[in-house]
């Protein structure tokens, strides 16, 4: 059985454990009534290629579609049942399943996570049923041109690199999976060196293992796997590329535009001088773009800077929606602001707001059990170790005005990479307006 929350205002204890098979599995234990769970799995995007991307956002969606032991309905009554909330994501380089529950309804949980990751059944039926499920999405996103602008800029920025591949896949590909594909991915992916269980809330740690222990300790490894393998070793680094501007003509009545260059990973020295650039840049209300574009000029309803960062890799984005008459003069707003941060140190004030900002974000986090989780386990996957709350929070107040210019100077040192989707055939964007 689980121990008793800890007292209230305790501090959060992390622990880690190795399976013999090298399946790692982490905990939180918080005073709370509810634990939450995640399997992750490092399989996404970044591990399929031409004839094989959406493999992973397909066995995502087969894992809730029936076992030997209970089908889809029972599957999603039982969630219900356990009155929790459950979901699972793809990103590019993850596969998560996770709920968060009552923490006396844990070996229920664990029983029915490890049910679905290790035994689910692939039924042909199942498989056709689903694919037109992936077929509406996919559709979805095309019909979601503030959505489809970023698979479009990811593709140009990483090119025929996996990262360039979306999480969804082509209609192409996914019309042709079949359940012996799709098995076959699970095999060769779904191995203990890349599994992480990872929990956060009412939890004993001896406990919570011994949970997962049987289903999963007899797990074999991959062909040639060991224990200490996980996915990065067998991922290709990622390829930088010459700058690409692309128009994408469509009728629409706005012009939707992401400009971006490459960013860091995960674990890079300088991620928090980046999230830090990236909050004064667009990462809120007060951001420059923000203020400058919308509230100055009332150019766009939508501008926003944004991260996405990967094990050894990321990317730096802008995005916005204007009207394709003020498309240009927007662009060279972002230009401006850009080699803004390059060439000037940004106020101490500035800087201090930033800082507050991000403390905030990562402390109210720190109140959502799932949210907990999902850190503890992104840290174990990235640093094979928690990082504690006032190490992060140290790692901010170390960045200075000086680290974040000198950060840019390397980041923007390369012209930007931007695609438009939008009603653009009459000439109505010049690029050039992003480096004057």
């Amino acid at each position: 059985m689980n121990r008793p929350a800890s007292p209230p205002g305790s501090p959060a204890m992390c622990q880690q454990s190795t399976l013999d098979n090298g399946l790692r599995i982490a905990t939180e234990t918080t005073d709370s009534r509810v634990v939450s769970v995640g399997v992750w799995i490092e399989a996404g995007a970044r591990d399929e290629h031409d004839l094989t991307n959406g493999s992973s956002h397909f066995v995502e969606h087969m894992l809730f579609k029936g076992t030997g032991r209970r089908n889809a309905h029972q599957i999603a009554r039982e969630f219900d049942v356990m009155g929790g909330m459950a979901n699972a994501f793809t990103s590019t380089e993850t596969t998560c399943f996770y709920a968060t529950v009552l923490a006396d309804r844990l070996p229920q949980l664990a029983d029915l996570l490890a049910d679905i990751v290790l035994n689910s059944s692939f039924l042909p039926a199942e498989v056709d049923n689903e694919r037109e499920v992936i077929l509406q999405e996919i559709a979805m996103v095309e019909d979601t041109p503030d959505d489809l602008v970023h698979d479009l800029f990811n593709r140009e920025l990483w090119g025929r690199h996996p990262l360039g591949n979306t999480v969804l896949g082509s209609p192409r590909v996914i019309g042709a999976l079949t359940p012996h594909h799709l098995l076959d991915y699970v095999q060769r992916h779904y191995t203990p060196g890349r599994i992480l269980i990872a929990a956060a809330g009412q939890v004993e740690h001896d406990s919570f293992r011994q949970l997962w222990a049987q289903p999963f300790g007899s797990m074999p490894r991959g062909p040639g796997e060991r224990a200490a393998d996980s996915a990065a070793g067998s991922r290709r680094a990622p390829e930088f590329r010459e700058p690409v501007r692309r128009i994408f003509d469509r009728g629409l009545e706005q012009v939707h535009l992401v400009m971006g260059t490459y960013g860091l990973g995960e674990a890079d020295p300088d991620r928090y001088a980046l999230q830090l650039l990236n909050t004064v840049l667009g990462g809120n209300m007060s951001s420059r773009l923000f203020q400058e574009i919308r509230e100055k000029r009332g150019l766009a309803y939508s501008v926003y800077s944004y991260l996405n960062t990967n094990s050894d890799s990321g990317a730096l984005g802008v995005y916005l929606g204007v009207d394709p008459l003020a498309a240009e003069e927007a662009v060279g707003l972002v230009g401006k602001e850009i080699r803004r941060l390059a060439r000037e140190p940004i106020p101490a004030e500035v800087l201090a707001e930033a800082r507050d900002y991000a403390r905030a974000v990562i402390m109210l986090a720190d109140e959502n059990p799932e949210a907990r989780m999902c850190r503890l386990a992104r840290n174990v996957l990235n640093f094979n170790r928690d990082l504690p709350l006032a190490e992060i929070l140290a790692g901010f107040d170390r960045v200075t005005a000086a680290d974040i210019q000198t950060l840019a100077e390397g980041i923007f040192v390369r012209p930007l990479s931007a695609v438009a989707l939008g009603p653009l055939d009459d000439g109505l964007l010049d690029w050039d307006a992003l480096d004057e």
